[in-house]
């Protein structure tokens, strides 16, 4: 059997390593169309199938820190989500060197413990050891900057503190593959300063990290690779000043209303960055 265009690529490519790669990937949501009501109506509604991801191909390497673009429904939560692990795709084939974490220790967290608690909770389910946690939670701590709420309750937090503390932690695991959805939206330019310097931290230390963001000033001043995704497809993958510099001229454009301007600042994305691989 023929190797496929991507694994070829794996191959022949030299340092530094592949960690994560998607081939094909492919991602349907089935819902139900209304017909009627009640019940009964319910039962009756046919299911139909509306595509998320459409054929995503791409490899990362350590190193990297990857910022994913697009508009609100173009799939970037849905890939991230894909590409840990945490939601099976249609179809297509992921493989990765670690386990990718996606601000993983949420599930673990308890609202009704306090913040030092939780962090003792959470670095043991990510697989420290005890001696380990105990030694993180001075850096954990300082990253997270909750004052003295971190004594209290988490359920008392604000959505912002527990992003802030999720995101302490998972850095504090030094893991492999990182990925970040929206967490450096919340808190004030401190923390904003604090985590940039944490997952450059992982970069130098040969790591990985995904980042989505609404801004996508913070993708190009933050990452050195942007993938802009358009309505769950891969159109452009480059250097990310230049990609992310695009982007923002396409959002204005749809903001303004300009679509023949925002069509044509799409196609000139594709073809100046197109991606490496292309699902088909």
């Amino acid at each position: 059997m023929a190797e496929s265009e991507l694994a070829v690529g794996w191959r022949l490519s030299e340092e530094p390593k592949v960690t994560i790669a998607a081939e094909n990937v492919r991602l349907r949501y089935r819902s139900r169309r209304a017909e009627g009501s009640g019940l009964a109506g319910m039962l009756r509604r046919p299911k139909v199938s509306g595509p998320v991801l459409r054929g995503v191909s791409l490899a990362a390497r350590e190193g990297e820190m990857l910022g994913l673009v697009g508009l609100n429904g173009s799939g970037k939560s849905s890939l991230l989500r894909v590409l840990a692990g945490l939601q099976p795709a249609t179809s297509g084939t992921v493989v990765a060197s670690a386990q990718p974490q996606l601000l993983g220790v949420s599930a673990a967290l308890v609202p009704e413990l306090s913040g030092l608690e939780n962090i003792w909770l959470g670095t043991l389910a990510m697989g420290m050891t005890p001696d380990e946690a105990y030694f993180a939670r001075e850096r954990i701590e300082a990253l997270a900057d909750l004052g003295e709420a971190i004594r209290d309750p988490m359920r008392t937090y604000s959505s912002g503190m527990g992003a802030r503390l999720r995101f302490a932690i998972s850095v504090a695991a030094d893991p492999e593959i990182l990925m970040i959805d929206e967490a450096l939206s919340t808190g004030d330019a401190s923390f904003a300063e604090r985590a940039k310097e944490a997952m450059h931290g992982l970069i130098n230390s040969a790591g990985t990290v995904f980042l989505v963001s609404h801004a996508a000033k913070t993708i190009e001043e933050m990452c050195t690779r942007a993938l802009w995704l358009d309505s769950g497809t891969l159109i452009a993958d480059g250097p990310a000043d230049e990609v992310a510099t695009m982007y923002r001229y396409y959002a204005h454009c749809i903001a303004l209303g300009k679509e023949e301007s925002a069509k044509r600042a799409l196609q000139s994305a594709t073809e100046a960055h197109p991606p490496l691989f292309s699902g088909t």
